[in-house]
């Protein structure tokens, strides 16, 4: 499976409005970074869990060794876009926030109680899964 042309696909999908082949759209964000080499946008497709304003995002990689690309892409610079499944309206910029110690931790308890998966990828690496707040900003 070519994992950049299923993201492809589940972004025009997305954008276009209709259903996303295989998942829940009111469950997906759409993520663009800018890419830490290229200084081009990377959309990521993604499932995300709400916290109050704030939408969370797992950089679990499914376990991987290394972080993913769209992790490391916004650890360089935390101004993203998101576009999310259950608003409607055109994207929108945001802060990523990785959270850390005490903050993660709550967090992340209640992340792999609620989609045990993310238990399961964090059983596969020895490295801490990022947990990530994306906050909307108003455009001046």
């Amino acid at each position: 499976m070519d994992v950049r042309e299923v993201n492809k696909r589940v972004v025009e999908q997305f954008r276009a409005g209709s259903d996303v082949d295989g998942m829940h759209r009111e469950r997906l964000v759409l993520l663009t970074t800018t890419g830490r080499r290229t200084g081009e946008p990377r959309t990521t497709p993604m499932m995300f869990h709400r916290d109050g304003d704030a939408v969370l995002v797992i950089a679990s990689n499914i376990g991987a060794s290394r972080h993913p690309d769209w992790y490391l892409n916004l650890a360089a610079d935390p101004q993203v876009t998101i576009e999310v499944g259950d608003e409607s309206g055109a994207p929108r910029p945001a802060v990523a926030r990785t959270l850390e110690g005490a903050e993660r931790e709550p967090v992340w308890e209640m992340l792999k109680a609620t989609y045990p998966f993310f238990a399961e990828h964090e059983r596969q690496t020895t490295r801490t899964i990022p947990v990530v707040a994306l906050t909307p900003v108003e455009e001046p």
